[in-house]
């Protein structure tokens, strides 16, 4: 369904949401081809089956809410936004997360060792970055040099390596090209030729072209994955989940649950990817085109649907069209004691699902 005219409130809430059932629909399937995650779970429609069919949401969601909270702490400058998320990191690290990037790892433990928020990234161009990106570009939807500082101080922290932060980029630009048209406003070419003109790298002026050209035939997801080679999947690499995730949003920008369910279905890094795509047609449609269905299957504490509702409202708040500059209501209180525990419980399931690929159907 296409929402239409959504405000800034419902696209806030929109691009945290999105990005939770994204992640929680890809969850289950993440590291399977989309041969074998069709046999085991299905085709569309997509429903939930990380945990007795209800979904969890992994550090995907969990770095969308991080930013959020670090840009109601420090809204105005990029040294202060960096200190703020780099503090937010560390403790996310300290509280035993189930799922951590090889990269990110390393980041935050350097952050623990003292070093700078400038100075703690690896050489890395995993997709991290990009869990962290379409927030910042719903937020500073209308100022492109912020979205870069900021995107710049978000992925160096972790990630060093250029194409990281070019594609990171490329999904914040993304996500403000979607927050300024709405659902019947986006512009494939003018959105693919905007990145073109703020990104340097040949690699990723390559794949975007292949997006236009794609979009161009009226391709389907599978023929433009097949065509890119992403034949067992969609991997982490930063420059083959920006082109899938531009490709399968771009294809249906306001329908939240054919975009998503397009780009899950292409396998591998399934959760990252769900949860751009997902954070990239929320914040285009608002979270009011979210299924309900997929809403009220989230089975989540303490970051609940509930709190990332209030989240959305909060960043709405400061970066609205009617906010005063520096103004704000601050970070949404968490209740932290309970984030190790849900922890545990979603390390254990985890560990089934494990299990249980060791079995057919293979």
């Amino acid at each position: 369904m296409i929402a239409k005219a959504p405000d800034r409130v419902d696209q806030l809430q929109g691009v945290l949401l999105g990005a939770a059932v994204g992640d929680s629909l890809g969850l289950p399937r993440e590291g399977l081809s989309p041969q074998r995650a069709a046999r085991m779970y299905g085709s569309r429609p997509l429903e939930h089956r990380f945990l007795l069919g209800r979904g969890m949401a992994s550090d995907d969601t969990e770095h969308a809410c991080l930013t959020a909270q670090a840009l109601l702490a420090a809204p105005g400058e990029e040294d202060r936004f960096a200190r703020a998320l780099a503090w937010r990191l560390r403790g996310w690290l300290a509280a035993m997360p189930a799922a951590v990037g090889w990269a990110t790892l390393r980041s935050i433990v350097k952050l623990w060792l003292g070093f700078s928020p400038h100075a703690s990234g690896v050489f890395s161009a995993g997709n991290g970055p990009a869990m962290r990106a379409p927030v910042i570009g719903a937020c500073l939807a209308d100022d492109h040099e912020r979205i870069e500082r900021m995107i710049r101080a978000s992925t160096r922290m972790t990630h060093t390596d250029p194409r990281a932060e070019e594609g990171a980029l490329a999904i914040a630009l993304a996500a403000a090209h979607g927050v300024r048209g709405g659902p019947l406003g986006v512009s494939p070419g003018a959105l693919l030729d905007e990145i073109g003109q703020r990104t340097r790298g040949e690699e990723l002026r390559r794949a975007l072209d292949q997006v236009g050209e794609h979009l161009a035939r009226g391709t389907t997801a599978a023929e433009f994955a097949r065509a890119l080679g992403f034949t067992r999947g969609v991997s982490g690499y930063m420059l083959h989940t920006v082109p899938a995730a531009l490709f399968c949003w771009l294809s249906s920008p306001g329908d939240v649950e054919r975009s998503v369910e397009e780009v899950i279905l292409l396998g591998g890094d399934a959760d990252s990817t769900g949860a751009i795509v997902g954070a990239l047609s929320g914040a285009t449609a608002g979270a009011s085109a979210i299924p309900i269905a997929w809403l009220e299957g989230l089975t989540d504490f303490p970051r609940s649907t509930a709190w990332m509702m209030q989240l959305g409202a909060r960043l709405a708040e400061s970066f609205g069209a009617t906010r005063t500059e520096g103004a704000g209501p601050g970070p949404l209180p968490l209740f932290w004691p309970a984030i190790p525990i849900r922890n545990m419980l979603f390390l254990a399931v985890a560990l089934a699902h494990g299990f249980r690929r060791m079995l057919p159907p293979y």
